[in-house]
């Protein structure tokens, strides 16, 4: 849903923004033109990624399709770099030396008005959704966004706040340029907002790359997963534990574990097997495999407050 807000921000923005750009003649419009049309186009592999990563695992994918989404959120982010940063720098370089006018900067100053309360709209439902899912898991929302798995919501996130600051760089330009009368203040606004939507487009491709190689979860949601196993009767030790993110919200468990008792080779096989299929009923793990820890190996200890020491 929060996606499908964002598409639906956008195409009405887009839209504005590319009659206003054509009424003004604005450099800085221009570029908003493009930041808007390159999120739009953003949010149709944003739910595509949804989409196809939440297809079921099968034979040929054992660990699920939810790699996919940071797949199709890289390109997204490629997206905003190439139609959006690149674009809008260099229209703004072309425009520096013109010394045409903007025209009816009141049309452009409306059209930013009306575009950001649809984006200031569809940041604050991410904005919410974040502080909410931050305040569960005892993070800031910044951190949250920045670490969460949930490369959709992050993209939106990041997305809207760069759209609102964009508006702003905007509408400060075209004032500046209709106060002095020199127009490479409207172009210098283009250059700017390149600049803001590359910013922002290396970090979403960076945090995508990181979970598409494997990047380690937070020592939050690791001592949690290490708890929960120690609350188990069945599990006395955990001498080993290994989590990977394989889509959004989705965790791949490995660990080794010291079961209570002495039961013989085939009764623990069961109970190994009952352990998985219990880890594997949690929402957040596609799968579980559990191995016997050896019994010279350490045990690991788990603080909720501090992680793993």
């Amino acid at each position: 849903m929060t996606v499908i807000i964002a598409f639906l921000a956008n195409i009405l923005v887009a839209v504005a923004k590319t009659v206003a750009a054509a009424l003004t003649s604005s450099a800085s419009m221009v570029a908003e033109a493009a930041h808007s049309w390159a999120d739009a186009g953003n949010e149709v592999f944003l739910l595509i990624a949804d989409r196809h990563s939440a297809k079921p695992k099968d034979e040929r994918h054992p660990l699920g399709y939810g790699r996919s989404a940071f797949v199709w959120s890289l390109i997204a982010a490629f997206g905003i770099f190439t139609a959006g940063a690149i674009v809008s720098v260099m229209h703004g370089i072309q425009e520096l030396g013109s010394a045409e006018p903007v025209e009816d900067p009141v049309i452009a100053y409306v059209v930013l008005g009306i575009a950001f309360v649809f984006e200031g709209s569809s940041f604050l439902q991410a904005f919410v959704k974040s502080r909410r899912l931050a305040h569960q898991r005892g993070s800031s929302t910044w951190d949250f966004v920045l670490d969460t798995s949930d490369t959709t919501l992050r993209a939106v996130f990041f997305e809207d706040a760069a759209a609102l600051i964009g508006l702003g760089l905007a509408g400060g330009s075209i004032l500046a340029h209709q106060l002095t009368g020199e127009a490479v203040w409207d172009a210098a606004g283009s250059i700017l907002v390149g600049i803001l939507l590359g910013i922002v487009a290396v970090m979403l491709i960076r945090r995508n790359v990181a979970f598409l190689i494997g990047t380690t979860v937070s020592v939050g949601v690791r001592a949690r997963a290490g708890l929960a196993l120690l609350s188990d009767p069945e599990i006395e030790r955990v001498t080993y534990l290994h989590l990977e993110y394989v889509g959004p919200n989705r965790l791949f468990v490995v660990a080794e574990v010291d079961l209570a008792g002495d039961a013989q080779e085939h009764d623990v096989a069961v109970r190994l097997r009952d352990l998985e299929r219990q880890i594997e009923s949690q929402e957040i793990v596609e799968t579980a495999v559990l191995s016997l820890s050896v019994a010279d190996e350490p045990s690991l200890e788990f603080d909720a407050g501090s992680g793993i020491r």
